[in-house]
């Protein structure tokens, strides 16, 4: 096996919104370690794809006229939770304090393209 010697990159724009806004909310799609503006993949491990996928929705919300400090819930999916320690490290640097966000957090059989996590939020404007 050879490695990739170029990024992945999506050959095409999603069929979705990155997020949609109603009544002073902000639903967002799944996200993972894909830049929300070039489409590069960027997979790795969970800790790695876990920060870039919460960094991508940092850009969507604040994009949406929101933040994570407005996130109000998640729902994570992860492809082994054997990782939740480790996710939770990460996701703790993101939503510091004594009241983060409702969340919800399941495992999955499979993500698209073989991320081991995706995160989708409901954040208030």
């Amino acid at each position: 096996m050879t490695a990739r010697k170029t990024p992945y990159v999506l050959d095409r724009a999603p069929v979705f919104s990155w997020y949609r806004d109603h009544n002073g909310l902000i639903y967002t799609s799944g996200h993972a370690a894909v830049d929300v503006d070039s489409l590069h993949i960027d997979r790795g491990d969970l800790v790695s794809e876990t920060r870039a996928t919460l960094n991508n929705l940092r850009r969507t919300l604040e994009a949406a006229g929101s933040s994570l400090e407005k996130v109000l819930k998640v729902t994570v999916y992860l492809t082994d939770m054997g990782q939740y320690n480790a996710f939770n490290a990460v996701y703790a640097t993101y939503f510091p304090g004594s009241r983060p966000p409702a969340r919800t957090c399941v495992e999955v059989s499979r993500l698209p393209f073989n991320f081991k996590v995706e995160i989708e939020v409901i954040a208030a404007t």
